[in-house]
């Protein structure tokens, strides 16, 4: 399943340490961020639940830039 969500981030360097967080959570296939759009696509693994997994993107995100937002 992929679902796009709408972000805010400050800068491309950010966006990218985004992406790369979202990827390195569990029960994410993949992810890509569009800085320019400022949306983060995100496809999940099979049988995974979206909202939780995003729970956690947001967490790891915060992780490498505190003051990101991702509107779930």
């Amino acid at each position: 399943m992929k679902k796009s969500y709408k972000i805010d981030v400050d800068c491309a360097n950010c966006a990218n340490k985004m992406e790369q967080a979202a990827k390195d959570t569990e029960g994410v296939k993949d992810a890509v961020v569009n800085f320019m759009t400022l949306k983060m696509n995100v496809e999940f693994e099979e049988g995974q639940n979206a909202k939780e997994v995003m729970k956690e993107v947001r967490k790891n995100c915060k992780k490498v830039e505190d003051d990101c937002e991702i509107f779930l």
